[in-house]
């Protein structure tokens, strides 16, 4: 009998996919079938590869050596606690998204449905087979395989200049950052030869090396989860992709980045820190905090003033991923003064908000995504009115922007108050510049909260409350059945996250055990199911099912008081809009207007362009662009400089062999006389 359990079970699934992709090549434009045929054949893989993985958790550590790969470069994989929580993440993310998808592809998305059905699920395979590999050479070959196929994916709509430079950008970046984890993986080898995960673990490299191999990781992965200042590729790919691979980008793309860092940060190097004087190494968790920090303040800035609903996404998911970046290097000063419990508490917030944002954000693109497919617009100056005519999306939208405002008792909510609990116990550092430094980065982070709160006020205003700008928005109809099914399962993932705190720390405790050989589990079930108080209830503590209670209690209070002294007695009459008669829609607070005092107060931030009206025009338009300033003051530059050496190269072909064979003896001729100088 097939065994379906652990590392068997989880490569299943890899196959499952990729036959999956391999049909969609068989039926290249059968829409329909590929639709509701492969689409959902694909999210009952998810569904499988989650229940496999989450069952792996009680289990021992797994490893396989395949019998297939380069000569002494075998395929090596291993299931451990990391791999599993990224795994059972990945499962549920790729099913929701799956089955939306089913809903969505219904016409193509510029490349043929056969062929979209394919990179999809390779990508899938892809990055299922990146979170179990235990060598350099399947990782990167995973890694590579999950470029390509995200880079495929992005450029979905080729025929679009913009869609193609937006593929460029990811395919370039990601690669950048994939030769710094060639050089990575190089040192942390030590010169042995031996490319394996498990030899890599028993190295003690000295301190420059393992600092440069630390810095090497950090920058590869900080490319795949775009941390700044390599979060260009970002807001360019999510508006070109398609909106289910904007929602598996955002949802589970940029945690690959997140899952290496982890990786080699808490596992690979591992032995840098069981030194007794590993505290000389804290500051690879002070460059990771600050890294974050300055991610997520520049990530939720620029949010706030975008109009395109998409790219806000994308500069709120990059402000997503600077909070788990500071929650990681939060883990590792921890971690490197010993303090395990504290460390444990921090990677368990950074573990926490990897789930919780791949729920609430894929729920959002794919709320998007939903939008764009009836109205067939993003721009939000266009939108508003739509929760009239789009109620199942509107609402679905509003569970995702409470969860990333982090409103209880959603799991938003939650991985930010574990973080910000995690700041409480910076004093017990033996550290006095980080004691003075860190109170000013947790100030930080609640400012970010807050702003966070206030982009999702902007996104969900604008586009589904008011009236409608536009006459087409009347005919726009709601999520299908497809559609709504994938919101339940999202919306299903964020609320348990946010009721039942408790069961899934107990779930993360087992991943901080295997890294950090430190739980903090018996703190958190020492108050019962219901509480959760991740030190001790006498410091703080946070009751989820209390709190919901509470909250439907006073509705009912409220309900029954009002129908009681009113007897269901209803008035209607028009709102009262400053006491004109007409209200339209031109009254309401556009995006720019509601972006307008970020714009004031972070000036510094911007580099901004302004088109005006002038006074006689009959139909006056007033935009505003913004550019990112590290594109312009950063990558152009270089940009620039690689164009001017690429065209001084040029001269020297002119097409006459002469010419050539005069640079192959001048070259000779260097060359000896290099040598006869030594």
């Amino acid at each position: 009998m097939l065994d379906m359990t652990g590392l068997n079970g989880i490569l299943i699934a890899a196959a499952s996919w990729v036959l999956i992709g391999c049909f969609g090549l068989f039926f290249l434009n059968r829409t329909r079938f590929i639709a509701y045929v492969l689409f959902p054949l694909g999210a009952v893989s998810g569904i499988a590869l989650s229940a496999v993985a989450l069952a792996s958790f009680s289990a021992v550590t797994q490893s396989y050596a395949l019998p297939f790969g380069l000569p002494q470069f075998q395929f090596h994989l291993r299931l451990d606690h990391l791999s599993a929580f990224f795994l059972c993440t990945l499962g549920v993310i790729s099913a929701a998204i799956s089955i939306f998808s089913a809903g969505y592809f219904r016409k193509g998305e510029g490349t043929p449905p056969g062929v979209l059905c394919f990179e999809y699920h390779l990508c899938l395979a892809s990055m299922l087979l990146l979170l179990i590999a235990d060598d350099a050479y399947a990782f990167m070959i995973a890694w590579e395989v999950m470029s390509v196929s995200a880079t495929l994916l992005v450029m979905s709509n080729h025929r679009l200049p913009e869609v193609r430079k937006a593929g460029f950008l990811y395919f370039l970046i990601s690669h950048i950052g994939a030769l710094a984890l060639l050089l990575c993986f190089g040192l942390l080898q030590a010169n042995t030869g031996d490319y394996r995960f498990a030899n890599m673990r028993v190295q003690h490299l000295e301190l420059f090396w393992a600092s440069a191999a630390f810095l090497l990781a950090l920058f590869g992965f900080g490319a795949k989860a775009g941390i700044l200042p390599l979060h260009i590729w970002l807001p360019e790919a999510h508006p070109a992709a398609p909106s289910p691979i904007s929602a598996l980008m955002s949802g589970f793309v940029l945690k690959t980045g997140v899952y290496g860092l982890l990786r080699v940060g808490f596992d690979l190097l591992a032995n840098q820190f069981s030194d007794v004087s590993s505290s000389h190494i804290w500051w690879w968790g002070g460059v990771t905090l600050a890294l974050g920090l300055i991610t997520a303040l520049f990530g939720v800035v620029f949010s706030a003033v975008q109009t395109d609903m998409k790219r806000l996404l994308a500069y709120s998911s990059i402000e997503n991923i600077g909070l788990i970046f500071v929650g990681i290097g939060l883990a590792l000063i921890f971690h490197a003064y010993h303090l395990s419990t504290f460390a444990a508490l921090a990677l368990c917030a950074a573990l926490y908000h990897v789930a919780s944002h791949a729920a609430f954000k894929s729920l959002l693109f794919l709320g998007t995504g939903s939008v764009l497919h009836a109205t067939g617009n993003r721009n939000l100056g266009h939108l508003g009115g739509l929760i009239r005519n789009m109620p199942w999306v509107a609402w679905a939208s509003l569970i995702g922007v409470l969860a990333a405002s982090g409103m209880p008792p959603l799991g938003g909510f939650v991985s930010e108050w574990l973080l910000l609990q995690s700041f409480l116990f910076t004093p017990n550092l033996p550290n006095t510049f980080l004691n003075m430094l860190i109170p000013i980065v947790a100030a930080t982070i609640a400012l970010v909260a807050a702003l966070a709160a206030y982009v999702m006020v902007k996104f969900f205003g604008i586009i589904f409350l008011g009236q409608a700008r536009e006459p087409a928005l009347l005919q726009a109809h709601d999520a299908d059945y497809w559609q709504r099914a994938a919101f339940v399962l999202l919306i299903a993932l964020s609320a348990l996250a946010g009721l039942f705190p408790v069961q899934f720390i107990l779930t993360l405790d087992l991943v901080s055990s295997s890294l950090l050989g430190q739980r903090i589990g018996d703190a958190v079930t020492a108050n019962g199911w219901f509480i959760l108080a991740p030190v001790s209830a006498d410091r703080a503590s946070y009751a989820p099912v209390v709190f919901v209670g509470a909250l439907l209690f006073c509705v009912a209070l409220a309900y029954a008081l009002i129908h009681r002294l009113f007897h269901g007695r209803i008035r209607r009459a028009a709102p009262w809009a400053c006491g004109s008669s007409d209200v339209t829609a031109r009254m309401q607070d556009s995006a720019e207007g509601f972006g307008q005092p970020i714009r004031e107060i972070f000036t510094s931030f911007f580099r901004i362009q302004r088109k005006l009206p002038g006074a006689l025009d009959e139909h006056p338009v007033y935009e505003v662009k913004i550019d990112d300033p590290f594109i312009v003051y950063v990558y152009q530059p270089i940009a620039n400089l690689v164009e001017s050496i690429a065209q001084l190269a040029g001269k020297l072909q002119h097409g006459r062999i002469a010419l050539y064979l005069l640079y192959s003896f001048l070259t000779l001729l260097f060359l000896l006389l290099l040598v006869e100088t030594r």
